[in-house]
């Protein structure tokens, strides 16, 4: 996972995760389901970067063997 990918995926689930607090707070539940959503897609930004780093190790793994 390159490690601008990796940022980007943490900033998405931090900010969702204030989002999602700060709305519940203030009983605004638009701004909690926004927060939710924003955890949501860091956390699939970030299997997208592992799948692709598990991609490249199996690659690599393979073409030592040979």
């Amino acid at each position: 996972m390159s490690d601008s990918d990796k940022a980007k995926a943490k900033v998405d689930q931090v900010k969702g995760k204030a989002k999602e607090t700060v709305g519940h707070a203030v009983g605004n539940e638009s701004l909690e389901a926004e927060g939710r959503a924003d955890q949501a897609k860091g956390d699939v930004r970030q299997a997208g970067e592992k799948a692709k780093d598990a991609a490249k190790d199996v690659f690599h793994s393979n073409k030592s063997d040979d």
